[in-house]
């Protein structure tokens, strides 16, 4: 597996739509945290769309029957995440992952430096959609999200051969999303 590069992923985006909207620049450097291509990725910008985790209504998380009153919906530029808590967001950008390549994604230094994790799970080969993730405040503090700025860069992995099942082959439950999407069995 190869990690691919600007010139790769310049390449897919306009020809094949692999990132929609792409954005074909590092934009934001010293006003916002940035966004767009890089060297060997993509920084996607978090939508304006959030979910914040709350425990007033359940004593236990289950993947398997999560209650969408675990949430509480939220919308605007500037998402607050409470101490010690999560959001789930979404994505600005859809994605089209081809089938001889996984995408991982990674957090941004600028959140990791004040203890905001973001997790998103492998972009799976054939997979399609907007990201839903992942983010977590570690710290006692409240924590800010800016919306419609980058949050963690993607990394695209070349295979040298296409795998015999691909996400879409499968049918996975997560293809094509559009919101924000709770977990799924």
């Amino acid at each position: 597996m190869t990690i691919k590069s600007d010139k790769w992923i310049r390449k897919m985006a306009q020809e094949n739509k692999m990132i929609e909207p792409f954005i074909d620049r590092n934009v934001g450097k010293g006003e916002a945290v940035s966004f767009g291509l890089s060297s060997y990725g993509y920084d996607l910008r978090v939508a304006d769309e959030f979910k914040i985790f709350h425990n007033a209504l359940n004593s236990v998380i289950d993947p398997k029957n999560i209650s969408k009153d675990s949430f509480i919906d939220f919308k605007g530029d500037v998402c607050i995440i409470p101490p010690n808590s999560f959001a789930l967001a979404r994505s600005v950008e859809y994605f089209r992952i081809p089938e001889n390549v996984l995408a991982v994604c990674v957090g941004k230094s600028t959140y990791a430096r004040c203890g905001i994790i973001t997790n998103v799970t492998p972009f799976e080969p054939g997979w399609e959609g907007y990201v839903t993730l992942e983010i977590s405040n570690t710290t006692p503090l409240p924590a800010k999200i800016y919306a419609n700025e980058g949050l963690c860069q993607v990394l695209f992995l070349e295979s040298d051969e296409v795998c015999e099942v691909s996400y879409r082959d499968k049918q996975g439950k997560y293809q094509q999303q559009v919101g924000i999407t709770l977990p799924q069995v």
